[in-house]
């Protein structure tokens, strides 16, 4: 290859790993496989290493991909958070032992996993923890401590701890928590995080820590990124010290002390990974001495005394053998590829989704074709590619009725979906149930997906509604249940009659409405019967409401059976008012940022209380602040307001100017 398509090419390489490198790390929504990914960013590193003129200081090479959002404060990181270099091939890892013996002499080697989640950094003073972050470009990271501190496996509190720690652990979420997360999401028609890795990162970087807490996170730490009071000598003392403080430390680390037993170790783990609880992307190599690792020091993006292997995803082909269509709580028909199992990860599968109607056409695919599956993120099976057409093979076509009720299936105006209208379909009827006891919603506990499916298969729940009518007789005949189960339902159902507005109108179900919208609504009109005559317009109006929500509100409670439906929830006893509590002019026209950690209150409680009293809470500190509420380890916003001279109060005063207010009215 010439100078000059050498370098058109390595231009058009940036631009697609940069794209995917904001759509990884900043938005948690990456295009493409890690595979895809690394193939890329090999190609561009040979470029650069046949042509070094076209090396750049801003190249994907050359920086950690990652950029610090304006959702969070930031955090400059005292001890940079490096990345590692890759390698494919155990040649590459013979490379690298053979650079480190150059430069440093007799070596050991740590092995150990590679957790495939997001990095983050945990400090802690004098054993208690003050401040976590993401690790954004390496340099500077966002502070998401109110998120860190509900996940239960990092620990708040340290026992015979030094003055100051640092440690850097790896957030993932486990399959099990995964699975349940997806399976959530598909009830509610809400589009699925595509692996562990994304949804990890999603989790934990919501502005409501409450989500967070309900996702069932957990952490590995890797390594002591400072420490006061302590001297440690190797990586491997170091994890031995911090499993003593009580950190769940990685899982698997073994010392050896030549690079062919720890490509043995790599193997194993290799073997080992698909009977995982949780997703691994590769095995690290680390340089166990320090001093040996601050001899060879780092690059500008990698330490080079540590490697990482990159384990190659596995494909298998197989025969499709049917497509199975099924019915989405809005009435969405799903294709899902059903084929001759094969073992993937470590698992048996035999099935597969196949998105949509647009997919099947683009790819393809035929009952009796040939077809090749792997597991994104090694737990989510997919068709990736039609290898060859069956003999005899026919083009396959949906259905033009829903097979759970044989209504006809439409697409509506500017929908690639194909949809059941009839809103008595069975299989819907299933999903809104589930949908409509969930904890965002009505929060009945103990009915759950299996409870629900017993309750629709026996005829004795069509609608929401119908639970309101349920008997202790009627449940006795259930699978599993006796007099105390019994009782525990028809207690929930009882007190979900006294739920807030809000929660009934996420419960029903209505499209493009989430729970934050119907609080939106709940609160701006205060009850269901300012909501159901609402115009499109009127509803337009409120703040953080779109045209298409708007619209799908009225279509909603113009739909044929709404109005029964929430008369015999109004005749049972339902909630049909807002019971919130309603909104004052305590703050009016101010804008207050919330910055740091308060005492009492997370962000998103003093946010709520700063729109509660009519002051509008924002992420970003300008001339037109008219507070910065501050709490520890306050970052950037802090700094700029003091630069700008914009008033800053403490949590003490900011409840002191709400109950001065109070008082004087």
């Amino acid at each position: 290859m010439e100078l000059e398509q050498a370098r058109l090419r390595a231009e058009e390489l940036r631009a697609v790993i940069e794209k995917n490198d904001r759509l990884y790390y900043d938005q948690d929504a990456p295009e493409l496989q890690d595979f895809e990914y690394d193939a890329l960013t090999r190609e561009l590193k040979a470029l650069e290493a046949q042509y070094p003129e076209l090396v750049t200081a801003d190249s994907p090479t050359q920086k950690v991909g990652g950029t610090p959002s304006g959702k969070f404060d930031k955090v400059v990181h005292t001890v940079k958070m490096e990345s590692l270099q890759d390698a494919f091939s155990y040649d590459e890892l013979r490379d690298f032992d053979r650079r480190m013996r150059e430069d440093a002499g007799s070596v050991e080697y740590v092995v150990e996993e590679k957790i495939d989640g997001l990095s983050v950094s945990l400090e802690y003073v004098d054993g208690r923890f003050v401040r976590g972050s993401t690790r954004g470009d390496g340099v500077v990271g966002e502070d998401v401590t109110e998120n860190l501190a509900v996940i239960k496996a990092i620990p708040k509190q340290l026992k015979e701890a030094p003055a100051f720690l640092e440690v850097r652990g790896e957030v993932y979420m486990p399959h099990a928590a995964f699975e349940r997360l997806v399976e959530e999401q598909e009830l509610s028609d809400k589009a699925p995080f595509k692996n562990p890795r994304n949804a990890a990162a999603g989790s934990l970087r919501q502005k409501d820590s409450k989500v967070t807490a309900g996702r069932g996170l957990s952490i590995f730490v890797f390594n002591v990124q400072q420490v006061q009071g302590e001297t440690l000598t190797s990586h491997h003392e170091s994890l031995d010290y911090l499993k003593r403080l009580g950190f769940p430390v990685s899982p698997r680390y073994k010392v050896f002390t030549d690079i062919e037993a720890a490509i043995r170790e790599i193997e194993r783990i290799g073997e080992a990974r698909g009977k995982l609880a949780y997703d691994i992307d590769g095995a690290v190599i680390k340089t166990d001495r320090f001093d040996q690792r601050e001899m060879v020091g780092s690059t500008n993006k990698f330490p080079r005394w540590a490697i990482a292997y990159k384990y190659p995803p596995e494909e298998k082909d197989t025969v499709l053998t049917d497509v199975r269509i099924t019915v989405g709580r809005t009435g969405v028909l799903t294709p899902t590829a059903i084929f001759e199992p094969v073992q993937l990860a470590g698992t048996t599968v035999a099935r597969a989704i196949l998105h949509n109607e647009e997919f099947i056409r683009q790819m393809d695919v035929r009952i009796g074709d040939t077809i090749r599956v792997r597991k994104a993120g090694d737990i989510i099976p997919e068709v990736v590619a039609m290898v060859k057409h069956g003999e005899g093979s026919l083009p396959y076509q949906m259905p033009s009725v829903c097979p759970s009720c044989g209504a006809a299936a439409v697409h509506l105006e500017g929908e690639a979906a194909l949809r059941c209208v009839n809103p008595e379909c069975p299989a819907q009827a299933l999903r809104n149930l589930i949908h409509f006891a969930s904890r965002a919603a009505m929060d009945i506990d103990g009915l759950g997906k299996k409870v629900a499916e017993q309750l629709v298969d026996k005829g004795l729940v069509h609608s929401a509604a119908d639970l309101y009518t349920l008997t202790k007789e009627q449940l006795l005949t259930l699978d599993k249940f006796k007099d105390k189960s019994a009782d525990n339902l028809l207690a929930a159902i009882e007190a979900s009659k006294q739920n807030n507005l809000d929660k009934l109108l996420f419960g029903l179900g209505i499209r493009n409405i989430g729970d934050k919208a119907a609080a939106l609504l709940g609160e701006h009109f205060g009850s269901m019967d300012a909501v159901r005559a609402a115009t499109a317009e009127q509803l337009a109006q409120i703040e953080g409401f779109g045209g298409i929500m708007a619209e799908s509100v009225v279509a909603f409670f113009a739909r044929e059976g709404t109005a029964d439906l929430l008369a015999r929830l109004e005749a049972a006893g339902v909630n049909m008012r807002w019971t919130g509590e309603e909104k004052t002019d305590r703050l009016a026209g101010m804008t207050i940022v919330v910055t740091g950690t308060l005492p009492t209150l997370s962000r998103v409680q003093a946010e709520e209380l700063i729109v509660r009293n009519g002051g509008k809470a924002s992420g970003s500190v300008s001339k037109k602040t008219s507070y910065v509420l501050a709490g520890e380890a306050a970052g950037s916003k802090l700094t700029k307001a003091n630069t700008l001279g914009i008033p800053v109060i403490d949590e003490a005063a900011f409840l002191a100017m709400i109950a001065e207010e109070r008082t004087s009215e």
